[in-house]
């Protein structure tokens, strides 16, 4: 989960020694995204783990089109990370910091963790009454099948992990040809074609064909629809940073990449406010079904490589809080959805509006995240380790 950068003094997305500050700071930005995304969720309209009585249609809208690409510019950056740790290490190497740093985070997480959040998740709901099953069936009703879903199973948030170590495992025999002599000039020809204008957007047709093939029979969130989408991300994020064609073709067509990413974005609000997208997205023997989840891959597309534009245009610095930020950002994320679980438990129960609420479990989340983060784990050189963090006398050493 670690990924690195690019700078606005060069069109270069490739450069093997300079410090591509920019996409340190979306890496942050994203997990800060993710931590709100999580933190209002008891208070729109969607399942999750526990739920405020009065909820919020106008969040929930917010939520499904931030929804539609936050992930895949998460996996965007986390292959892009890959390509530069390619550069400085052997594929044993690669695969052993990818072991320490995400599976194993994971592991300890699910074990840890996961019980703390099935608890309260299981109280709350059968205090509603909504739920009549013991606490022991509630743990034990994790079978998913053969299917990635078992990383959410087990691990709740925790999935993120899941899936880029797996991603690491499963692409690397891929990114090693592309490093190659064969694999360079199939790169070379993807990067000549998007030296016309809106070629960067051709990118978007495999994407679709994973989506919409796949999408009917894998319907379900982290099923092998999700999966497999999420991992094209990741090996289009290695790409990307493979040649610097790609960055002035960003560059270049800025413009017309946010005009589709607002017109897919409008068009599926409209569906939202006047249809009924979530029935057609479930429904695969409707034509809106392939319509959406269509929209929702361009979306996905354009959204994400314009926020590679908005990181290399604003963000190439550094500064304390960027390299606070990337020492805290794992183990932050790897406790911060307990602690929202548990304190929106207590106030979801008050007799107070939204604003209040939501406020209270946000501020409140975020202070006790790094309240643990900055008094507990970093302090202690066994949670280091199994929070995914270096050694504190590696900290100095540049993150992939």
């Amino acid at each position: 989960m670690q990924l690195p950068v690019v700078s606005q003094q060069s069109d270069s997305l490739a450069g093997k020694s300079a410090r591509l500050h920019c996409i340190d700071w979306l890496r942050v930005i994203a997990i800060l995204m993710v931590f709100l995304f999580h933190a209002v969720h008891p208070f729109d309209l969607g399942d999750w783990h526990i739920k405020n009585v009065e909820q919020s249609m106008a969040l929930t809208a917010v939520l499904v089109l931030l929804s539609l690409w936050g992930m895949p510019f998460f996996f965007l950056m986390a292959g892009a990370g890959s390509w530069f740790a390619l550069q400085r290490r052997s594929p044993r190497q690669y695969i052993d910091e990818r072991f320490k740093r995400l599976l194993i985070p994971f592991v300890v997480g699910a074990i840890s963790l996961m019980p703390v959040m099935l608890y309260f998740e299981w109280t709350h709901w059968t205090a509603k009454g909504e739920w009549h099953i013991s606490f022991l069936e509630f743990v034990t009703d994790r079978n998913v099948g053969f299917s990635p879903r078992w990383f959410g199973a087990l691990g709740y948030h925790l999935w993120f992990l899941g899936f880029l170590f797996s991603f690491a495992l499963i692409t690397l025999p891929l990114f090693r040809w592309l490093k190659g002599q064969s694999g360079q000039q199939l790169i070379a020809r993807m990067a000549s074609s998007c030296e016309r204008r809106g070629g960067i957007l051709l990118f978007v047709l495999p994407l679709l064909v994973v989506q919409l093939v796949l999408r009917p029979f894998f319907l379900d969130e982290h099923d092998w629809a999700d999966f497999i989408f999420q991992m094209s991300f990741f090996a289009l994020g290695f790409v990307l940073f493979a040649d610097e064609r790609f960055a002035r073709a960003i560059r270049r067509d800025r413009w017309l990449i946010l005009a589709v990413a607002m017109a897919g974005t409008v068009t599926l609000l409209a569906g939202l406010v006047f249809g009924d997208p979530f029935t057609w997205s479930e429904t695969p023997a409707l034509p809106e079904f392939y319509l959406v989840w269509g929209l929702a891959t361009i979306v996905a597309w354009c959204w994400s490589i314009f926020m590679l534009f908005v990181g290399m245009r604003f963000l190439d610095f550094t500064n304390k809080w960027l390299q606070y930020g990337q020492e805290a950002i794992l183990p932050f994320f790897v406790v911060h959805q307990p602690v929202i679980i548990v304190i929106a438990f207590f106030v979801v129960q008050w007799s107070a509006g939204i604003p209040i609420k939501m406020l209270t479990v946000v501020l409140g989340s975020f202070v006790v995240s790094v309240g643990l983060y900055e008094l507990v784990i970093k302090r202690i050189g066994l949670l280091r380790a199994v929070f995914g963090m270096k050694s504190r006398r590696l900290d100095a050493a540049p993150a992939d």
